[in-house]
């Protein structure tokens, strides 16, 4: 690699310090951010789509370590390893807020009912239990439902504007029992005992 550069006019001492970190960095910003999203797509059960980015991931990874080795007296080869790991971790998460994949299930408790909330959710079309409890200090509010996570943070907005004390939960969902439904947009097709609306 080092003889393709010289071949621009780039000195060796130039290619040593400057161009193979910033080589072994970018390599780890992209390995670390392909395995962000491998996990996120394992979460959720992608089968196809996991082993891709897995191959893809120890590629680079395989790359970056064989440059490492090759200028082991190199220290700037260190510090963009770990620099493109730091890189690539935020780099990931970024990449997995925007794409906003998957469902997630979110629990809100509250002392008291909240039907303001309950009507704005059957006017989406969200799919929620609505229970009865019993917290530290008495009787609470529970209200499940299961969400794209697009749309969550429109959500919990919501949620803080009727009751800002409101406390919520928030967990990754693997998979629903109706895959190919939208959970939040479309109708049940089932009488599902969990996520059907309460009757009125």
């Amino acid at each position: 690699m080092q003889e393709f550069f010289q071949t621009f006019g780039i000195s060796e001492q130039l290619f040593d310090y400057l161009i193979m970190p910033l080589l072994i960095f970018c390599a780890r910003v992209g390995d670390v951010s392909i395995n962000t999203l491998r996990i996120m797509f394992m979460m959720n059960g992608k089968k196809n789509i996991a082993p891709v980015l897995g191959f893809f991931e120890a590629l680079i990874w395989l790359l970056a370590i064989g440059q490492i080795f090759q200028n082991i007296d190199n220290p700037m080869s260190y510090i963009a390893y770990a620099g493109g790991f730091g890189m690539g971790t935020y780099v990931g998460m970024y990449f997995e807020e925007k794409l906003a994949f998957g469902r997630v299930l979110v629990r809100v408790i509250t002392p008291e009912p909240l039907p303001e909330l309950i009507e704005y959710m059957k006017n989406r079309d969200f799919r929620f239990t609505n229970v009865g409890g019993e917290g530290r200090f008495g009787k609470v509010n529970l209200l499940f439902t299961v969400m794209k996570r697009e749309s969550l943070t429109e959500y919990i907005t919501k949620v803080q504007s009727i009751d800002s004390k409101a406390f919520y939960t928030i967990e990754s969902v693997k998979r629903v029992s109706e895959e190919d439904v939208n959970v939040m947009d479309d109708k049940p097709r089932f009488n599902l005992s969990f996520f059907s609306k309460p009757r009125t």
